[in-house]
């Protein structure tokens, strides 16, 4: 099976559609593929977007489950982290499908409505949303909520509960997202300028100054310093998550929630040679280094195919082992491959590419823009182009009851909603807390402080680019790098793709790989854009990429993609969007969804964006979620009673100024913590739940944030809720 592009369009899976007549296609797949195009038109905001891929595929998971008799409903009916949406049971209709369908058409179609109003491309992704609903004979007029009346206004219901919802989940939606207390320590580097001399602290993430911004989704900005995005978004409430897996930390007198907490990543000690402070100038020397590797003129051959890449067995458990997972000259890693396709029981062909060609396509596949659905969104397109293999049987973990499309559609865009909605708010929670910075900070600050290599060479600072001959080198009197006055003498140079300066029309032109002044190094990006405006450490598309590939694993019950084989056709000249290439057809492939996800975190690196630290806990990170994802997901499938964190709860008020009222379905004494932000106890008491109700008060306490624990009489945690003392 191979995947393929429309023509006209050079995006990976967001822009592939199945060939499969559009109007065969479930309801729930028609508004699914609605939403990836209007994101691919929005800004570009994962956060944001796995949030709304979330709610959407909720909105249509409970308008499908309130018409089945066999499975639950996650909202409708519910209360969710404090909110209740009050919902009374209806009759079975005579026309269940016919119902279901309205209703999942009516709620996301008034979610949409809401959700992309202020988006720059609204008047197109509303015109289109009209045209679908018109298509399905379905009256754009009819708004009222009385879900009794039919499956229009369930739909409409739905959608209003889960836009309440989301006003109080921890987003600030009602303020457009902004951030509330996050402040980046470093002043911006102004990408027109080469080196970084502003910087203040190399481990810490900077913003860039824009003449011109552009972001992943092709929007223009004009003259911006880009804000970090979603600093605090580990603080908005999750899918799966526990809050047993929560760390809470504290600064500035803010508090940020961190989930699956990996530890901080190695700091620059600008004191000293030596400790932790060398790995993190080998992950960023790795990068540079990866950037050589993008020649399209590079003479080294490789096989692409299952048959040579692929198939890791495991992943470094520290960061000095990173260092053995990573080839540092070559590129890649050491993954073997597959000798056979399990599917066909035949060899896997071998496809044999330039290395300079198949490190560009990869970084810019798997880029997500422009004209991208985000990094969450890919993989629903890679869920949806799944679910249109003859070889696919939509039984739930391969072994359950065979579903019809639309079952198999809204179970499964439910839980991978659900996992990349709890991959934002844990990597994002990372990001914001440990706030790292980027290669192109880092790499140019340290070049701007000289090397670090020996102290007899000039220009040594221990905070320095260690040198690597070959890679990163002093320039020497006539070196054709040392200016026109000398002036570049003892500077640090890179063997590197040349950047955007050296590219007059992308159409026609390739930058190639040469040596460069370090000052001007670039990751392989358009010059309007550079690198993501958030922290790299985690990284997002690696946890994004491996909680979706654990979960569509485990949804399928195979880890091999149908037929044991995904593919992606990539024209020769046609494809690449930075600059001309690549110089020869190009087909990625996949085996597994796992394979697929370790090119991912691959791409980054060699596009870079990130450095090997970012990577590894990103994978781990994003099995956890994955697997924990569809877990969860799976009690409503089979209305098995959910853990404590959807049970019936409010806390309220909150803020409070002294007392606040606690419901939970729960009778007699119940053992209450209140904790601080950071993890101390201020205050255990004991509450009497009466017709399932309590107060708890809070006079005692001074004024700040605390987190209030509810625990059963064999100490496990009933309920976990955040309340400001006023």
């Amino acid at each position: 099976m191979q995947l393929t592009t429309r023509p006209g369009l050079l995006c990976a899976f967001a822009l592939f559609f199945s060939f499969q007549a559009f109007s065969q296609h479930s309801v729930a797949r028609r508004w699914n593929e609605q939403l990836l195009h209007a994101i691919s038109t929005d800004l570009a905001r994962p956060t944001v977007h796995a949030r709304n891929l979330f709610h959407v595929s909720v909105a249509m998971y409970d308008a499908w489950a309130v018409y089945t008799d066999n499975a639950d409903t996650y909202l409708l009916g519910k209360t969710v982290h404090g909110f209740h949406c009050t919902y009374h049971p209806v009759p079975t209709p005579a026309d269940v499908r016919a119902e279901q369908e309205k209703a999942i058409s009516y709620a996301v179609y008034r979610i949409m409505r809401h959700r992309f109003a202020e988006s720059p491309a609204a008047q197109t992704i509303f015109k289109e949303m009209n045209a679908l609903m018109d298509s399905l004979g379905y009256s754009r007029a009819i708004t009222s909520t009385n879900y009794k009346c039919g499956g229009a206004e369930m739909g409409n219901y739905i959608a209003t509960c889960i836009l309440d919802y989301g006003l109080q989940d921890g987003s600030n939606e009602a303020n457009g997202y902004a951030n509330q207390y996050y402040e980046p320590v470093n002043p911006p580097m102004r990408m027109t300028l080469p080196g970084n001399p502003t910087i203040l602290d190399l481990n810490r993430w900077q913003p860039l100054e824009f003449t011109q911004f552009v972001d992943q989704s092709g929007n223009p900005f004009g003259n911006i310093v880009t804000p970090f995005l979603s600093p605090e978004w580990g603080n908005v409430a999750p899918f799966s998550l526990q809050p047993e897996d929560a760390t809470l930390y504290e600064r500035d007198g803010h508090t940020y929630t961190i989930y699956h907490d990996p530890g901080p990543p190695p700091f620059l000690d600008t004191s000293a040679v030596g400790g932790m402070s060398e790995e993190y100038k080998w992950g960023h020397a790795l990068v540079a280094i990866w950037s050589s590797l993008l020649d399209p003129a590079d003479s080294v051959l490789l096989d692409i195919s299952p048959a040579s890449m692929g198939n890791n067995s495991g992943y470094p458990a520290s960061i000095p082992e990173l260092r053995d997972f990573y080839n540092l000259y070559y590129g890649g890693d050491d993954s073997p491959g597959r000798p056979l396709n399990p599917k066909t029981n035949q060899p896997y062909t071998p496809q044999i590419v330039h290395r300079g060609d198949f490190t560009r396509v990869i970084a810019e596949f798997w880029a997500d823009g422009p004209s991208s659905e985000t990094p969450p969104g890919h993989w629903f397109t890679i869920l949806n182009y799944v679910n249109d293999q003859p070889g696919l049987v939509k039984r739930i973990r391969g072994t359950g009851p065979l579903c019809d499309d639309l079952e198999w559609d809204v179970k499964a865009y439910f839980a991978l909603g659900g996992a990349m909605h709890d991959v934002a708010i844990a990597a994002w929670g990372i990001k914001g807390w440990y706030d790292s910075a980027r290669p192109v900070s880092a790499i140019r600050g340290m070049a701007e402080l000289g090397q670090s290599s020996d102290p007899g060479l000039p220009n040594f600072h221990p905070g320095g680019l260690p040198l690597i001959p070959g890679y990163i080198e002093l320039i020497q009197a006539g070196d054709s790098l040392a200016g026109a006055n000398s002036q570049y003498i003892g500077e640090l140079k890179l063997k590197a793709w040349k950047g955007p300066d050296y590219v007059s029309d992308p159409k026609t032109d390739e930058a190639g790989v040469g040596w460069i002044r370090a000052a001007n190094w670039w990751p392989y990006q358009r010059p309007t854009f550079v690198t993501p405006p958030f922290a790299g450490y985690i990284s997002g598309h690696s946890t994004y990429s491996r909680a979706a590939a654990e979960l569509l694993t485990e949804l399928t019950g195979d880890p091999y993609f149908p037929g044991g084989l995904g593919e992606f056709y990539c024209p020769k000249n046609e494809y690449l969007v930075f600059e001309e290439g690549p110089s020869t057809d190009i087909t990625l492939q996949w085996a597994t969804y796992r394979d697929a996800s370790d090119q991912c975190s691959l791409s980054r690196i060699y596009g870079g964006i990130h450095p090997p630290v970012d990577d590894i806990p990103g994978r781990l990170i994003g099995i956890k979620i994955g697997l924990e994802a569809l877990d969860f997901a799976e009690q409503y499938f089979t209305k098995t009673t959910p853990p404590y964190a959807v049970s019936r709860f409010k806390l309220f008020p909150n803020p409070t100024t002294c007392v606040v009222q606690i419901e939970y379905e729960f009778e007699g004494n119940m053992p209450v913590q209140v904790l601080h932000s950071d993890g101390r106890l201020a205050l255990s008491t004991t509450l009497n739940f009466i017709n399932d109700q309590a107060i708890l008060n809070l006079d005692a306490l001074g004024a700040g944030v605390y987190i209030v624990t509810g625990q059963d009489n064999n100490g496990e945690r009933l309920f976990q809720e955040k309340v400001i003392r006023l």
